[in-house]
């Protein structure tokens, strides 16, 4: 039997394809004409993999959450736990920068992946000692630190030019080395921002202890 002149088409061969369109040109410039075009089909043929957009972007996001692991939260206390969990979130979303603004948008209350995570971080919490309520809002918080420090680069917004910043800005005078150094500053930033979450979370679980010890 000859072999087909298009490549078969598949789900994962799609939403890769996608990805890929999204990774190199951004959110908003995906289309299923020109995912098909760049597939060297019909857009009619995407159609019957994915009936609408929103159903691809949504398996998209299934496998991006995918590769975020919050197993730690089996092994290890609380606080390794999130910073475990966090540094394989941001990681996960760190490599499709473009994405993350649908992830931020669509939440993780409908997809599978992210309601594993979601469950093992609120179970975590909730069994090292943690109110639910707080544990829910820890979860949320973290959410928000990973998203925050995907969505964009702080240190890549700036131009190697001196004189943009140093005539009016004197306390910027070194602004223009940024963004030569734009992923170890975004990379350390989003450190210092996770340890300082929870540095913060550590205070309030001792305030916990005295409730947890009278409740008894």
């Amino acid at each position: 039997m000859a072999r087909p002149r298009v490549p078969l088409l598949s789900r994962e061969r799609i939403r890769d394809t996608a990805l890929t369109l999204i990774d190199r040109d951004g959110l908003a410039e995906l289309s299923m004409r020109k995912l098909a075009a760049e597939l060297g089909v019909q857009a009619a043929s995407l159609y019957g993999h994915y009936p609408t957009k929103d159903d691809l972007l949504d398996d998209i996001a299934h496998s991006v959450m995918s590769h975020v692991d919050a197993s730690a939260f089996e092994r290890e206390n609380w606080r390794a736990a999130l910073v475990s969990w966090a540094r394989s979130f941001r990681a996960a979303l760190a490599r499709h920068p473009n994405f993350v603004p649908y992830l931020a948008i669509s939440g993780p209350g409908r997809r599978d992946e992210a309601l594993r995570a979601a469950n093992a971080v609120h179970g975590g919490l909730v069994a090292a000692g943690w109110p639910p309520r707080q544990a829910t809002m820890i979860g949320a918080a973290t959410r928000y630190l990973v998203l925050g420090s995907t969505v964009g680069s702080f240190s890549r917004g700036f131009v190697d030019d001196t004189q943009v910043y140093r005539d009016r800005y004197p306390h910027l005078d070194q602004a223009h080395r940024l963004r030569d150094k734009a992923e170890e500053i975004d990379s350390d930033s989003f450190e210092l921002a996770l340890e300082a979450f929870l540095d913060g979370l550590e205070a309030k679980f001792a305030e916990l202890s005295p409730r947890r010890d009278a409740a008894r």
